[in-house]
């Protein structure tokens, strides 16, 4: 993120409308983040010294270089400079070297361009939570999930199509449920079909239609997505269940990341048993209290394969 042209303008000038000596502009700078290395590489002092003006460029252009492009520097100094009320009586009275009048028309016009910017700033981030919003809002009632599903299960459409649907669905009674969604994207290479916040938790989700119960070859390669992020945590979804030996493995003395749901879990869901998010609720409790990733989510017990 830059910080805007025109204020950092407006700020050189403030900056060298307040200041006199090489030395109180290098100080201004030290003092709101500068630091004394970045300082250290100009030529300030002697006939061959930066000018004035050289020095503020100079410094505003390695600040602009960091990685951070230099934001925390920029933002203290100018809030240092809309609140400014000194005009040193040496500098100003004593030796006229630089003008009050002209210092307060610069600090003014300073003040008015971040008016400006807060108006857009605040606009912007109205619209922006406008758009997420409406992103959120379901678009198919439960009934309408609940007849493409099943009709899904009537017709035996291509993998990939009914593939598409499940993580549309699951979508969708994310949003019913009133959880944040996110939806597929790749990252690094890898393909995610999606993912639900849950109590401060994000959750990527898998989602599997096969015709056979999901083996241990997709699990472990998702199961090695989840782990590869911040507190990473699963959904697993596999409409026709879970082989035997993949719940075990995936278990046995290792951290638990991944939850297990299956299509029997989504009738539930679609005929209003529980809601998704109760749902998540509950097989987030029996993998806190019991270890377990694979449990009906209403009797709490563990699904026998």
């Amino acid at each position: 993120m830059s910080f805007p042209a025109d204020i950092k303008g407006c700020m050189k000038d403030c900056i060298l409308s307040l200041f006199w000596p090489r030395k109180d502009i290098v100080g201004f700078f030290e003092k709101h983040g500068c630091t004394k290395a970045e300082v250290g590489r100009l030529q300030i002092e002697g006939e061959n010294g930066l000018k004035r003006h050289e020095i503020v460029d100079a410094l505003f252009e390695t600040l602009a270089a960091r990685a951070d492009n230099g934001l925390g520097p920029f933002r203290a100094m100018l809030q240092a400079l809309l609140n400014w009320s000194h005009f040193d009586p040496y500098y100003f009275d004593k030796l006229r070297k630089l003008d009050r009048a002209s210092a307060s028309r610069n600090l003014d016009h300073l003040r008015q361009l971040q008016e400006i910017r807060d108006a857009r700033i605040k606009t912007d981030r109205e619209r922006r939570a406008a758009q997420e919003t409406e992103r959120q809002q379901a678009t198919a009632s439960l009934d309408e999930l609940r007849a493409e599903y099943l009709d899904l299960l009537a017709n035996k459409t291509s993998r990939q199509q009914r593939g598409y649907a499940l993580e549309r669905i699951l979508c969708e009674l994310a949003r019913l449920s009133r959880l944040e969604t996110t939806e597929a994207f790749r990252v690094n290479g890898e393909q995610v079909d999606g993912a639900v916040k849950f109590e401060g938790e994000h959750y990527l989700i898998e989602a599997k239609w096969q015709e056979k119960s999901a083996s241990n070859e997709p699990v472990y390669q998702f199961a090695g997505k989840v782990a590869g992020k911040l507190y990473g945590r699963g959904l697993f979804v596999s409409v026709n269940g879970f082989s035997p030996e993949v719940i075990r493995s995936l278990v046995m003395g290792k951290e638990i990341q991944t939850l297990f749901v299956d299509g029997e879990d989504l009738i539930l869901v679609l005929e209003e048993q529980l809601t998704l998010r109760d749902m998540i609720d509950r097989k987030v409790k029996a993998a806190q209290t019991k270890g377990l990733i694979y449990v009906h989510p209403i009797s709490g017990a563990e699904k026998k394969i």
